[in-house]
């Protein structure tokens, strides 16, 4: 049976920076990009315009991720945000984080995501029960994880591997070949059509934050944690930017805003109707990769939780061989298999963007906070930018949810109730820490 959080009180750090990077791309980089330029084109119909709001997603995304560096060297735990809000704010707002991470962001995004998988392997082999396929991917990617931090990690890094091959060798034939399509451009966007379309565009820059989770389990976490975010981040960036701009040289925008499958279009386009088979498995191998970081890190969170007194005291066991919180992950894989199953995933996912980026939005405020409040804690790695990439930040984030409230508030609000469900658990729950 695992041991108590008595006996072994910390989770062995075995993640070097190239495991902790891949889990931020990996974890960053699912179908979101083979999704969303066709919703931005909707709005934005002008070539420079969506290159220009791919960067600057990107830049407040980064902004985000210095915040989550300083935090996480100065406080290299397992848990990440749920032990940066209960620092900066008690336990109380930081059991709430945790709460919604277990039973709508985290647990609904790996479902979605496996769901996604489910549908894409099905497309190849319509045989397949896509409820099914996403099932057995989370339970397989669950059981590797449960075996050992290390072998989640390898899965990580070669499908991160494959995923960033696939997209390489799409961009490359895009820029070879065919002649390029002229670049429309407007020269002026409404407002609210950039706003709509900057809100797409933040949805696949998420799951950059999930390495915080493991800061317990980093190698040299004051210097990897810091490397690991801004390496990963700046590289998707990279990424999202040159895939949508071979997506731009190879369809025009009308093409690009009525496909529903816009790397597929524009792999077919370049290579025949064998195109639109392997952008298909570039998906899988990204769900792959996108589901396992999320199953890899989210359990931290859990077993922090439970450690601290806030939550089954069972969840703060560590395997005694595989040196994992197993029942977290278990925990994790069976509420998201339920999730797949009963369809929730698809009500929650319209209730995690609010959410989520509320909780961003209070984590990089501690930031902040702890400044003024603990100003003597070691801080070995210091905020790029401070005060105003914080505050940047911070702006981006009260504009994003305030825009996401108005434009969707019965599932905002909805999330907030669930949010709010925390209350009465926390008081249920809590007792003194374990260690």
């Amino acid at each position: 049976m695992p041991q108590s959080i008595a006996e072994q009180a910390e989770l062995p750090r075995k993640l070097g920076l190239l495991d902790a990077t891949s889990i931020v791309a990996g974890t960053m980089i699912g179908a979101g990009i083979f999704l969303v330029p066709s919703l931005i084109a909707r709005s934005v119909p002008s070539g420079p315009h969506i290159l220009a709001i791919w960067a600057l997603a990107g830049v407040a995304s980064f902004c985000g991720a210095l915040g989550y560096a300083e935090l996480g060297a100065m406080f290299p735990r397992s848990g990440g945000q749920y032990v940066y809000l209960r620092e900066a704010y008690g336990r109380l707002p930081a059991f709430l984080a945790g709460w919604a991470f277990l039973l709508i962001i985290q647990s609904g995004a790996i479902a979605a995501v496996a769901t996604g998988f489910g549908i894409y392997l099905a497309y190849l082999f319509p045989k397949v029960s896509v409820p099914a396929a996403a099932a057995v991917l989370i339970a397989v990617l669950s059981a590797i994880n449960y075996l050992g931090v290390r072998q989640g990690a390898r899965v990580q890094v070669v499908f991160m591997a494959a995923k960033l091959a696939g997209i390489g060798v799409l961009i490359s034939s895009a820029f070879s070949g065919l002649p390029p399509v002229p670049l429309q451009t407007l020269p002026h966007v409404p407002l609210p059509a950039l706003g709509s379309a900057l809100l797409a565009a933040f949805v696949a820059f998420e799951g950059w934050h999930v390495v915080a989770f493991v800061a317990g389990e980093v190698k040299a976490p004051k210097r990897n944690l810091p490397l690991a975010l801004a390496l990963g981040v700046s590289g998707v960036m990279i990424v999202y930017l040159l895939t949508n701009w071979a997506f731009l040289r190879v369809l025009t925008l009308p093409e690009i805003a009525a496909s529903t499958r816009v790397a597929a279009d524009t792999a077919s386009r370049v290579w025949g109707p064998g195109g639109a088979a392997l952008v298909t498995w570039i998906i899988l191998l990204s769900s792959i990769g996108c589901a396992n970081g999320s199953i890899l890190t989210a359990p931290r969170v859990y077993f922090a939780q439970a450690r601290d007194g806030l939550f089954f005291r069972q969840f703060a066991a560590i395997h005694p061989r595989f040196e994992t919180p197993a029942r977290s992950i278990v925990l994790q894989g069976v509420w998201a298999c339920a999730l797949t199953s009963t369809g929730s995933y698809e009500v929650i996912a319209s209730y995690v963007i609010f959410i989520s980026w509320a909780i961003h939005a209070a984590t990089v405020s501690a930031v902040l906070v702890l400044r003024r409040t603990r100003p003597d804690l070691p801080r070995p790695y210091k905020m790029w930018g401070y005060t105003v990439t914080p505050l940047l930040f911070l702006a981006f984030s009260i504009w994003f949810t305030g825009n996401t409230l108005l434009e969707r508030p019965g599932s905002s609000l909805a999330g907030c109730l669930i949010l709010a469900s925390g209350i009465p658990a926390y008081y249920f729950l809590r007792r003194e820490p374990t260690a």
